[in-house]
């Protein structure tokens, strides 16, 4: 886990995560990484609008946002 937060901050690319809060409710997160630590990371959250420290243990589930791109033919 900690090594795809590690390359998507090198890389800038988006994820998205599945996220287990301190209170054991789920929630979905679009997310830019921009720091990894030992047990946390800082990222953009695009649902809170803001910058948050997450706990590397408590993300369920990380998926790369992929653009695909349209061709008019």
């Amino acid at each position: 886990m900690r090594n795809q937060l590690v390359k998507s901050a090198e890389y800038n690319q988006g994820l998205d995560m599945m996220y287990l809060a301190k209170d054991g409710s789920i929630s979905k997160r679009r997310i830019n990484v921009l720091q990894v630590g030992e047990i946390s990371f800082r990222a953009y959250c695009f649902l809170r609008k803001s910058k948050r420290t997450f706990t590397i243990d408590n993300v369920l589930a990380l998926v790369p946002i992929v653009h695909k791109e349209s061709r008019v033919i």
